[in-house]
């Protein structure tokens, strides 16, 4: 897959294209990252890529013509084109799911106070990566960029991919380390248990918890089934349930203490 990203400020990338997973999966070719600077394909005299509005008001705003220009010189009929924007939907996980798909993606990142209307015609979509306010767009690109390649095939190891949050609207469970105690707060038994279905039971039941507890918005769109029904049930308890002491007390020589 191809990324282009349509940008004044092209140094900033140097963070997302030389670093950790996204640098091996570039490494290997699972990826390529193209970076464009607008300024490049700007015909003002000048060499300016900005000017005030039309009709007065604060800031500059990003001209028409370098940022149309680098578009249509960098994609093809196939590409797929997106303008950063308050007014696109926000971005998630099932999106990028969808355009990992993708050939060729390009991004194109406005600064300033924004870019002309007529920008808006030259691509596919707008999108908007949360309801806050960034200097430009270079973040989001980043971020949607990560987000995108680490799906591939090849970026990383395919069982990485499989209990992550947002997979199926559920945040992911509790992750420890050792030492069993750290400053008084310990590891749950049940993960020395040895039992991988009652660990695994353990952990459906966490995920639930905790997208209940903090993503309601996430936990309202789940359909729960019959077993994951009884999982939150049990959670009203005190005690542990009947499959927790059976798994305990069979694997209790794994425990710590």
């Amino acid at each position: 897959m191809k990324i282009t990203i349509l940008t004044l400020f092209p140094e900033m990338f140097s963070a997302l294209t030389d670093s950790s997973i996204i640098k091996r999966a570039i490494a290997k070719g699972v990826a390529e990252v193209e970076i464009v600077n607008i300024r490049d394909y700007t015909k003002d005299k000048y060499g300016r890529v900005d000017t005030p509005p039309i009709g007065g008001g604060a800031g500059l705003i990003e001209k028409a013509q370098p940022i149309v220009d680098a578009l249509k010189a960098v994609s093809t009929p196939t590409s797929h084109k997106v303008l950063f924007s308050p007014r696109g939907k926000t971005y998630n996980e099932e999106k990028a799911k969808e355009l990992a798909k993708l050939d060729h993606l390009v991004l194109v990142c406005g600064h300033y106070e924004g870019v002309d209307e007529r920008v808006n015609s030259y691509v596919n979509e707008l999108m908007s990566i949360g309801d806050y306010i960034l200097t430009g767009g270079e973040i989001p690109a980043m971020a949607v960029s990560d987000s995108i390649i680490r799906l591939l095939d090849g970026a990383i190891a395919s069982e990485s991919l499989v209990d992550e949050s947002f997979n199926s609207n559920l945040l992911e469970y509790p992750q420890y380390t050792e030492p069993y105690d750290f400053e008084g707060e310990t590891v749950p038994d049940i993960l020395y248990c040895g039992n991988h279905e009652a660990i695994a039971k353990w952990r459906r039941k966490q995920s639930l918890l905790l997208t209940k507890k903090y993503r309601p918005d996430l936990f309202s769109q789940l359909t729960l089934d019959k077993k994951d029904a009884r999982l939150l049930k049990e959670t009203e308890q005190d005690e542990l349930s009947d499959w927790e002491k059976k798994a305990l007390e069979k694997g209790k020589k794994f425990i710590k203490k």
